[in-house]
């Protein structure tokens, strides 16, 4: 099949982008102008609340809402504290940084020694998403699918890679505006590799160790006080970013930590001895300030010494533009930001299988155009405008497969379909069989329609970007060989998925428990807004059972003797069921009570909304019963 990546830039309001194999939606991604992305972005913030219960700090860094700052994601530099022990710190942090090195090393070559003949290692963009699977394992034990896909169970976001091999070209003058990292990169190679953001974060996660608790937050940090952080994580409902001070700035081959202790560090995926002897030798050779981290990356395996030089020495220089921008700004400021949605898809999907990207839009084609003559010209050629009568979605039949996105049911070739319900603590994914039933057997059908649903939940989970703890319910099984057949489908279409993936076995009761890092904002959480009735729940009450919680409502204002009369507004079918069901019973609050209740149809109003006014005065007179009245159902009332 003929991959190809689709951009359609044609509203501004609204960037999309989708790789296509043939007829088949593998990758989505989408920006709208109002929801940003700002995971791995840089700003001078300003520190606006220390929570010693929470033991973090609340930052105003110009977001919609105060950014979450652990005391833990606190560099020891921002400590009020005396130099003395500020040093002592920082010299702790890099012997512990030290050890992890050894650490490291002694790892590989154990492992190395362990194996008689490595296996060889595929191309980077491969390799970093392989599946790393144990070999015995207990139904509640977890398979890490990949060490270096992601951020660990904090963090939740990507830090995305840059395009760096432009180093040898010289900045401009740092200007006022917030450093675009990706209009900068620059590739020559006629190679194309696909490098997972994500993976950053997950080998800098592993670069610090919890510190002895010396001092709490409240004795060290202070309102008012100016840091320089990173989002690791989005904004989310009404959860403000996750941020960080320890800093990081990925190129292509190598990731700079200007003020993270750690010298000529490896990444863990490399593990062929000869390779890392020789990537410790270059890194060896890199003279990193002191205080500063490097760590080279996968993709760095097989590049030659200069090539890895010019990358961390345009690192270098691009964390010397942050800084000098940072000396000119006033908290809270945008320092460093990502680029738009275009830049980033070129960089992170683009591989030598696409062979050619169409671009929708005049200012998106310019775009991908110059961004792509600049990182990589040898495939400039590749990006086309594409400017037909029928748009360019609909041409390839995208439009309707992501308009079915917003459905919770996926049809699958076989008969059966999944049903995917998103919660606020999981997502569940429920596999039926439906209509397939051409298989001999009940078994073989079940099989047939799990692998089916297998394939289909680890495409959804990447398209729909559905992250967090997800349980699927498969269709039981007897025989446990069918069910590691299941579990090994799974594992093998998760290998390209960017995020990283913890997944369980099939438990005795049909359930695979699988927990995926969030990269962006999911599609419904991003283009959707609670229904304004029934808010968000899928649901609304009957009219009867409205009905009872309104006159329930109106029996509690009579029995605080405030109102004289009430006016009960709601939708016409709760109108109907009270006038025609409970009129009686309305008689009875108003005689019990001495409180008028008058009721009125109001057509804006849908169940379950409804509202009653009191008032001090009445507009008719309701005599109160002398004597103590008991409500009945209406058959007794009418008898």
């Amino acid at each position: 099949m003929v991959k190809k990546m689709l951009i359609d830039a044609t509203h501004a309001e609204e960037t999309r982008v989708v790789v296509v194999d043939g007829n088949k939606v593998e990758e989505f991604d989408f920006e709208t102008i109002n929801k940003r992305q700002i995971a791995g972005n840089i700003y001078l913030a300003k520190v606006t609340r220390v929570e010693p219960s929470l033991q973090a700090a609340f930052i105003d860094y110009g977001g919609n809402r105060h950014g979450f700052l652990a005391f833990a994601e606190i560099h020891p530099d921002y400590y009020q504290i005396p130099l003395a022990d500020r040093k002592a710190l920082l010299e702790e942090e890099r012997a512990f940084a030290r050890a992890d090195d050894e650490e490291e090393n002694n790892r590989s070559n154990r492992n190395n020694r362990s194996r008689p003949r490595p296996a060889p290692r595929a191309a980077a963009a491969v390799s970093d998403d392989e599946v790393v699977s144990a070999p015995a394992i207990t139904s509640m034990d977890v398979v890490d699918l990949g060490e270096e896909t992601g951020a660990d169970a904090l963090i939740e976001s990507p830090r995305t890679s840059q395009d760096a091999s432009d180093s040898e070209q010289p900045f401009s003058a740092v200007s006022e505006q917030p450093f675009n990292a990706v209009d900068h990169a620059s590739d020559t190679d006629a190679e194309i590799e696909s490098i997972a953001e994500e993976d950053v974060a997950e080998e800098i996660s592993q670069t610090r160790r919890p510190r002895a608790r010396r001092y709490k937050i409240q004795e060290v940090v202070k309102v008012r006080q100016i840091m320089l952080v990173q989002v690791v994580k989005e904004e989310r409902q009404n959860k403000g970013a996750a941020l960080t001070t320890y800093l990081s700035l990925a190129g292509r081959y190598c990731v700079l930590m200007p003020n993270t202790a750690r010298g000529g560090g490896i990444s863990r995926k490399i593990t062929m001895a000869a390779d890392r002897k020789k990537l410790k030798e270059i890194a060896q050779e890199i003279e990193v300030p002191e205080g500063a981290g490097l760590i080279i990356r996968t993709a760095g395996a097989k590049r030659t010494k200069p090539e890895i030089r010019r990358d961390y020495e345009y690192l270098m220089r691009l964390w010397e533009q942050v800084r000098e921008l940072t000396l000119k700004s006033i908290a809270p400021a945008p320092i460093y930001e990502e680029g738009d949605l275009i830049k980033r898809s070129i960089r992170d999907l683009y591989n030598r299988e696409i062979e050619e990207v169409l671009v929708e839009g005049e200012a998106g084609y310019r775009t991908a155009k110059d961004f792509m003559r600049m990182i990589m010209p040898a495939h400039a050629k590749s990006v086309m405008r594409y400017d037909e009568s029928v748009p360019l979605f609909a041409r390839y039949q995208v439009e309707s497969y992501l308009g079915g996105m917003f459905n919770p049911t996926v049809q699958l070739k076989s008969g059966g379909y999944i049903v995917i319900g998103i919660t606020e603590a999981l997502v569940a994914i429920d596999v039926n069989s439906g209509r397939a039933t051409k298989e001999g057997s009940i078994e073989d059908t079940a099989l047939k329609t799990n692998l089916e649903a297998a394939e289909e939940v680890a495409r959804q989970l990447r398209l729909r970007d559905l992250a967090g703890l997800i349980v699927i319910d498969f269709i039981d099984m007897e025989e446990r060989r069918n069910n590691l057949a299941v579990e090994k489908r799974i594992k093998d279409k998760l290998k390209t998925d960017r995020a990283r993936i913890q997944v369980g076995r099939i438990s005795g009761f049909g359930l695979l428990e699988m927990s995926r890092q969030r990269l962006r904002p999911g599609m419904l959480e991003s283009t959707t807004q609670p229904c304004p009735h029934c808010h968000g729940t899928g649901l609304i009450r009957s009219d009867d059972s409205l009905g009872l919680q309104v006159l329930r409502a109106l029996e509690e204002e009579g029995t605080r003797k405030r109102s004289k009369e009430v006016l009960l507004k709601a939708p016409i079918g709760i109108i109907n069921f009270l006038i025609n069901e409970k009129r009686e019973h309305i008689a009875l609050i108003e005689a019990r009570y001495g409180m008028a209740v008058r009721i009125e149809c109001d057509p804006a109003l849908v169940s379950p909304d409804y509202s009653i006014d009191k008032f001090k005065t009445a507009t008719r007179m309701v005599s109160e019963a002398a004597s103590a009245v008991i409500s009945g159902n209406s058959s007794m009332m009418g008898a």
